[in-house]
């Protein structure tokens, strides 16, 4: 009997030596951060072309580079579904509807207020991602708890980049 995920997608035949249960379990447990990394990814996008001020270069290339990490998480969290046999869906409407993080400002244009935007939702990101670590971890997957400690770990430096612009010395 195939092993189907809550979207009612079956898992693909793998190799892999963790147990269909497993996988499955893991790959649901994924599919919310996969989700929040896209939708994070273009708050990043949108904090980066929107912003304006005294900051903006420094925050206009801040901005730009947290998306580049956030794509990479975004790509290590979808093959890690694919790899246990998922379906990695992470198109914008799939994450439209199924990310857990705060809707991004639209109307804000200042550096200190997309500073404080994209705080909020890296610090939601990691919350979410680290999680992830024990409970991967405790339904026998060690491997996507690493990756999951590997996007919290990078997820907490550039929370460190960016609230320190709104931070006073």
């Amino acid at each position: 009997m195939a092993i189907q995920d809550k979207t009612g997608i079956a898992l693909n035949p793998t190799q892999n030596d963790l147990p269909a249960e497993t996988r499955a379990a893991v790959t649901e447990a994924l599919a919310p951060a996969l989700a929040a990394a896209t939708d994070l990814y273009w708050q990043a996008k949108s904090a980066h072309w929107n912003v304006k001020g005294p900051s903006f270069i420094a925050l206009h290339k801040l901005f730009d580079e947290v998306a580049e990490e956030v794509e990479e998480w975004a790509d290590l969290l979808a093959e890690r579904i694919v790899q246990l046999g998922g379906t990695a869906q992470g198109t914008v409407q799939v994450a439209a509807q199924r990310s857990p993080l705060p809707p991004y400002p639209l109307t804000i244009q200042s550096g200190a207020e997309h500073v404080a935007a994209l705080s909020g939702a890296l610090a939601a990101f990691g919350r979410l991602v680290r999680s992830l670590i024990d409970r991967t971890d405790s339904l026998g997957d060690s491997a996507t708890a690493d990756v999951c400690t590997e996007i919290a770990r990078g997820c907490d430096k550039l929370l460190w980049f960016v609230e320190a612009h709104n931070q006073q010395p």
